[in-house]
């Protein structure tokens, strides 16, 4: 009698810890898919803001034009890269990454050409902008790293004993982590010439 109370205990017992495991998982999954949807609204943010930025600029440094056409062309390539919350891939990360890159350096450049124009700095719709420009990237980072914490965790928990006979007995995948490319932050100083 009382080794059927022992065992009717420790099945009781795994059950309530896969149940815990389990929710564990989806409660990690949704909070990772939450944290890129964070990203993307930021970055969304960022979009909205280059135009205003490339127009205001243009009005004072008109001859920037291969400045102010790789700012719009890498804007393009940014926004054309699509992530799916639902399934991110590491091939997705890689994308926009990448696109996050160069879109990076492009607006480097032009913030470059705008410290040649002491007029466009003191200029109080610039001003505003870049403001705004600065806070979005700051939310970006921001937003990266929630999304590497909950990739992290999720990671742990998949690979830790015996959450991961859980996690992989229902199928859940390992996210990828949004990474700098290899070599970005060693990237040469923007030369303005004119």
């Amino acid at each position: 009698m009382i080794i059927t109370w022992i065992i009717l205990g420790v099945i009781v017992a795994l059950a309530v810890y896969a149940i815990a495991a389990y929710n564990g998982f989806v409660r990690l999954t949704q909070r990772t898919k939450e944290a890129w949807a964070d990203i993307d609204v930021q970055l969304k943010r960022r979009y909205d803001l280059i135009p205003n930025l490339v127009e205001t600029v243009k009005g004072y440094a008109s001859h920037e034009r291969e400045t102010f056409d790789a700012v719009v062309q890498a804007r393009a390539a940014a926004t054309q890269v699509h992530v799916d919350p639902a399934n991110i891939t590491p091939e997705q990360i890689t994308a926009m990454a990448g696109a996050e890159q160069a879109l990076g350096g492009a607006l480097g450049k032009l913030l470059a050409v705008a410290e040649a124009y002491p007029d466009l700095k003191a200029n109080q719709n610039f001003a505003q902008l870049q403001t705004e420009l600065s806070d979005t990237e700051n939310k970006i980072q921001a937003a990266r790293r929630f999304y590497n914490t909950n990739v992290r965790d999720l990671v742990t928990k998949l690979q830790q004993f015996p959450s991961n006979i859980i996690g992989n007995m229902f199928g859940f995948k390992e996210m990828e982590y949004f990474e700098i490319e290899e070599g970005s932050q060693e990237r040469e100083p923007v030369a303005v010439s004119f």
